[in-house]
């Protein structure tokens, strides 16, 4: 994370925003060709001061392809500037060869469903460990960091921990729509995202948060819980079509810093 520019050794930390493209080549991918240029988005995107690339690479090649996985690793490897890069995906093999090939600062695994339009929760605990596990493990022995989606609850957080995962990612689409509901329905849902963010850092674990995040939800939930990383897509994209995509990334990157300037409420959870 990067500190708020004057306020030097002291500055809050501000919680870093890794820009998902999935849309840019969903977009893409709708009419064929190479246009809108995915390698234009990243470029448009590190200009603006964004702090890393997501892309989530789906079996069914629906947006992401393998060929944009290595466009984006060899476009983040030419800096020397501290952007990282984010893979997401479910733990098939050929995407851990993916990951392993293209080396990525921080691969995220998530559940896929079969049919699913996007992400629907976080990890099922009683679920698929020893294949997560050992995917685990492949990626750590090649220096990638591993953030494991989970749903915001302390013993899926207990969970990640027992799995050696470095990070946990907050699911937050219940925060966002707890939010449609109004500020009340929002601060009851922060509770439990205050909670594990807690007994994540307790367990030594870092904190990303991610799904359904935008310009209107994004404030408070970072206040709350100050996330190692955020990282969003569809909101950010829908908006750049509007204002466009310099414009959006930067908007998203102030109002993180203004979030840093909030003191969060006092930790809770065990």
């Amino acid at each position: 994370m990067t500190p708020l520019a004057g306020w030097g050794k002291y500055a809050p930390m501000v919680t870093r925003l890794s820009v998902n493209l999935n849309k840019v080549a969903t977009l893409r991918n709708a009419r064929g060709g190479a246009v809108p240029s995915l390698a234009d988005a990243v470029d448009v995107c590190l200009e603006a001061g964004c702090h890393g690339i997501t892309v989530h690479p789906r079996a069914d090649q629906r947006h992401i392809t393998p060929d944009d996985v290595r466009l984006v690793a060899r476009a983040l490897a030419s800096r020397c500037d501290g952007v990282e890069f984010n893979i997401e995906g479910d733990p098939r093999p050929d995407l851990v060869e993916l990951v392993l090939a293209t080396a990525p600062d921080q691969c995220t695994l998530v559940p896929v469903r079969p049919g699913e339009i996007t992400s629907e929760a976080g990890w099922d605990v009683n679920r698929e460990y020893d294949t997560l596990a050992a995917a685990i493990q492949q990626l750590r022995r090649a220096s990638i960091r591993v953030s494991l989606f989970v749903e915001p609850t302390e013993a899926a957080v207990a969970w990640a921990a027992s799995l050696q995962a470095d990070r946990v990612e907050l699911y937050t689409e219940p925060y966002a729509r707890a939010g449609e509901r109004g500020d009340a329905e929002r601060q009851r849902a922060l509770s439990a995202y205050i909670a594990a963010s807690t007994a994540a850092r307790r367990a030594g674990l870092g904190v990303n948060a991610g799904h359904d995040l935008d310009l209107s939800n994004l404030g408070p939930l970072v206040s709350a819980c100050r996330p190692d990383e955020v990282s969003i897509g569809h909101a950010l994209i829908s908006r750049a079509l509007f204002v466009g995509l310099e414009r959006t990334v930067r908007e998203y990157l102030e109002l993180l810093s203004a979030a840093a300037l909030v003191t969060p409420a006092p930790e809770t959870g065990a």
